[in-house]
């Protein structure tokens, strides 16, 4: 007789990165038209959420305008790229409970982001480092702003291009590692190296459809900007909403377990 294999079998350990899939270039519109119907269907809990976060948005202009810089104001209007992804927590777990048939709820949001809080403060902590280096590159580029009252037009153009360059390196990293990490960190039980490596290599397998999807966040956050804040009600909930959309089309986190839903 041949002895019986006591051994249990081994676990398959699970991937070092989420499969991504490939996404047409005209994905994005896709993704925007499934947010606008999530805040057709939940618009109180959507535009609420949106209205605080405008009220937020006034605050910090209004204050970096009157105690700061020129430079100071247009480097936290940059870096609002950058916390983005975090505040707009609770719209991904609005949408997510819209895809499983509930009735939305914010306070059901924050119980739900308590219990990944630590991988969170881990991307939140990074993030925090990432903004405040780019607030301080943005005061240090004040010695380009021009001194003389009768600067020309091109002074002013290059202090702008500039800062535009600076800033639109610091997006595009933050851009790269937290377009699609912070929903999967919401949605299923991994952690945050694994869910930014995720993220990272997503992007990266779709250049073009994501150079489309961050150029129009970047429009609809200016056109927010040019509404004097009052846009920004309406279109960061459309943002956050669509983002969801885009990880669930984009990412194949299957092999990871969910996160307890109830």
């Amino acid at each position: 007789m041949t002895e019986p294999d006591h051994r249990q079998e081994e676990e398959n350990p699970l991937p070092f990165v989420a499969p991504a899939r490939s996404v047409p270039i005209d994905a994005p519109l896709k993704w925007l038209k499934q947010g606008y119907d999530d805040i057709r269907r939940a618009p109180r809990q959507s535009l609420g959420y949106g209205a605080m976060l405008a009220l937020l948005s006034i605050a910090i202009a209004v204050g970096s305008y009157q105690f700061g810089t020129l430079a100071l104001y247009l480097g936290l209007a940059s870096g609002f790229f950058l916390v983005g992804p975090v505040i707009a927590l609770a719209l991904y777990s609005i949408s997510s409970q819209l895809e499983r048939g509930r009735n939305p709820e914010l306070g059901y949001c924050l119980r739900q982001g308590g219990r990944f809080v630590r991988d969170l403060m881990v991307f939140s902590f990074v993030l925090l480092i990432v903004f405040m280096i780019w607030a301080r590159s943005a005061t240090a580029m004040h010695i380009f702003f021009p001194e003389n009252t009768d600067f020309q037009s091109g002074d002013l153009i290059m202090f702008l291009s500039i800062g535009t360059a600076v800033g639109a390196i610091f997006s595009a990293v933050v851009f790269t590692a937290s377009a699609f990490s912070l929903p999967m960190i919401m949605d299923r039980k991994t952690d945050a190296i694994t869910a930014v490596i995720t993220s990272a290599n997503a992007v990266l397998r779709n250049k073009s459809t994501m150079l489309v999807w961050g150029s129009l966040i970047v429009a609809l956050v200016l056109i927010g900007f040019l509404t004097a804040f009052l846009g920004l009600i309406l279109i960061l909930p459309l943002i956050g909403h669509a983002t969801w959309h885009a990880y669930r089309d984009t990412i194949d986190a299957s092999q990871w377990p969910e996160n307890e839903k109830s």
